[in-house]
């Protein structure tokens, strides 16, 4: 694994994608983000990530040493903590009943912290190396937004995945700028733990799903235009 990295960081990120893809779709679309055995295979694409990164020594590149210095400089990341609460918007109501609403959003938590590591950590950092910044930038956040069409496989509407597609491609901005600038993955992580695990307390609107998309991109835009303009974090400054 370490060789491949050194030789290519892209292909090394992009396998890491494929990898989590292949695990996670057939298990979610058979058995759902209650399935115990869903946690076990996205608990251990997090232990296998975090075990790379930690082993050889890349917590600071990848913005897992530390939280955000300065925080006050991105409001704290309030922009993202309120659109976190969107699931919520149109009422509360519990996806599943008991234990598996617990399994669930165990696997949402997960989910932050895997996508947030492969996304923000892995594909963007190697794309900045090769590519610079707005390539960079673009790409990473482009894709992770695509990359929601597979939930098409899982059994879910077009329409809903269309919503989904638009709202995770604003968030992919978010995050990949909020990193970029703040040098720590750790609010991204938490931000999107939240979004997850909130969808599984949300009460299904059509309506208040597009009004959430909206809200989302309308911000995402203007906060990202916000951090543009400040100093981009040392550890991001070296690709």
């Amino acid at each position: 694994m370490k060789k491949l990295y050194e030789k290519n960081e892209i292909l090394f990120a992009v396998l890491w994608i494929v990898a989590y893809c292949a695990l996670s779709i057939p298990v979610r679309g058979k058995l759902g983000d209650e399935s115990p055995l869903m946690l076990a295979a996205l608990a251990a694409l997090a232990l296998g990530s975090a075990w790379f990164i930690w082993k050889n020594g890349l917590r600071e590149k990848y913005g897992l040493h530390a939280w955000a210095e300065k925080a006050a400089r991105y409001w704290y990341f309030l922009p993202m903590i309120v659109l976190a609460t969107g699931n919520l918007w149109g009422g509360v109501q519990l996806a599943y009943s008991g234990f598996a609403q617990v399994l669930a959003v165990l696997s949402m938590l997960l989910i932050g912290f895997v996508e947030e590591v492969l996304f923000r950590g892995f594909l963007f950092k190697a794309l900045l190396k090769k590519d610079g910044e707005k390539a960079a930038i673009i790409v990473s956040a482009v894709t992770f937004g695509i990359g929601h069409i597979v939930n098409l496989l899982a059994g879910q509407g077009n329409l809903e995945t269309v919503i989904q597609v638009l709202f995770a491609i604003a968030w992919g901005f978010l995050f990949t700028f909020a990193f970029y600038k703040s040098g720590s993955l750790w609010p991204c992580i938490l931000v999107h733990g939240l979004v997850n695990v909130f969808s599984k307390f949300s009460r299904e609107s059509m309506t208040m799903g597009w009004v959430y998309t909206g809200a989302t991109i309308v911000l995402a835009l203007v906060y990202c235009l916000y951090l543009a303009r400040l100093e981009t974090a040392p550890n991001n400054r070296e690709a």
